[in-house]
């Protein structure tokens, strides 16, 4: 009588594991369009918000309380399962870069892309027009510092491409000093880095005297330093520029600010438009006024008046034309809503140009 009762339990689960396998492969099967999706917007493979709410609505269905439990794990391994067959599907993405490998897009877009090819150009322009000719799927870009502030270079991009900013991701930034194996930080006379770089160390500088002579990027400076037989000439940038062209870190943590930290943009040329409808998110918009007495305050007006926070108001000169000036704007909430439609028209009426950069939730 136990055999029977075993036979046929048996038989059920074998049942049930057939259909659980067909389920299995249809649920994949919808991940390779969710993996889609995130490659042409960049969007990270972990989308923890997401997951958590499938948890909650999910973990009701099943009454019984002890098994709920068992339940709840077997939805975060088919999760992890999920993400890592993504994963898979994402290793022929292509991220562009400014700089080289070690500096901190490349830490970035590492950090955010492990398995994905990373892409280098030799400035933020090319980086950025690589995804608008096709050539690389997102690319990965500096749009401030919390020390040294924007990268204008970067926000000038946004207002004359075409891209859309899915993503924003917060790097914490150490800057090192480096120098050849064996050099004394008493033989150092010059530093070579970035002028973002030099911007957060400079009081570091100034205190030891040391010249400064400017480069596209922190990486390409250590690289330069690893090559050149000067000795008395050092990089500042990170440690993994350091490992990566044998130097050695002469100094660390150099930087005044001990919470500087840079944001770094995730641009794509299809904006995400399937974002959570909790806390969170924000947008970005840039803008034109009229050139006339307090057009400026009637924009900022309209965007409150929708119920939109405005968290960001910046200007930056426009370069074809003298002192004409176009506007960066961030707002709390979803511009892609009706509230952000009625917003969008009612800026229009007095904006001569208008454009939306893009909807994000902070990574």
């Amino acid at each position: 009588m136990a055999n029977n009762s075993l036979d046929k339990a048996r038989k059920e689960i074998n049942e049930i594991d057939k259909e659980m396998a067909a389920l299995f492969v249809r649920r994949m099967r919808a991940a390779e369009t969710v993996a889609e999706y995130k490659k042409e917007r960049g969007l990270a493979i972990l989308d923890a918000a997401r997951e958590e709410q499938v948890i909650r609505q999910n973990s009701v269905l099943v009454e019984n309380e002890r098994i709920r439990e068992f339940y709840v794990r077997f939805l975060r391994d088919t999760m992890a399962t999920s993400r890592a067959y993504q994963s898979r599907l994402l290793e022929g993405m292509r991220v562009a870069f400014s700089g080289t490998e070690g500096a901190f897009a490349h830490i970035a877009a590492s950090k955010l892309y492990p398995s994905a090819e990373k892409v280098s150009y030799g400035d933020f322009a090319s980086a950025y027009r690589a995804v608008e000719k096709g050539e690389c799927d997102i690319a990965v870009l500096p749009v401030e510092n919390s020390y040294n502030g924007e990268v204008g270079q970067v926000t000038d991009l946004m207002f004359s491409g075409s891209l859309y900013v899915n993503g924003m991701f917060d790097l914490p930034v150490t800057q090192d000093l480096l120098a050849k194996e064996g050099v004394t930080i008493d033989e150092i006379k010059e530093v070579v880095s970035h002028p973002q770089a030099f911007g957060q160390c400079s009081e570091y500088i100034k205190r030891h005297g040391f010249a400064r002579h400017e480069f596209a990027n922190t990486a390409l400076a250590a690289k330069w330093v690893a090559e050149n037989p000067d000795r008395s000439v050092a990089a500042i940038g990170s440690r993994e520029a350091a490992e990566i062209f044998g130097l050695t870190v002469l100094d660390h943590d150099i930087n005044e600010n001990k919470r500087n930290s840079t944001r770094f943009a995730i641009f794509s040329r299809v904006a995400n438009r399937r974002v959570a409808k909790e806390g969170g998110v924000h947008s970005i918009l840039l803008f034109t006024v009229r050139n006339e007495a307090g057009a400026l305050a009637r924009a900022v007006d309209v965007i409150g008046h929708h119920g939109f926070n405005m968290r960001t108001l910046r200007s930056r000169p426009m370069k074809e034309l003298l002192w004409e000036y176009y506007f960066y704007v961030e707002v709390e909430g979803n511009i892609q809503s009706e509230a952000g439609t009625s917003l969008m028209e009612s800026l229009g009426e007095f904006c001569d140009r208008l454009k939306f950069a893009g909807t994000y939730i902070k990574l």
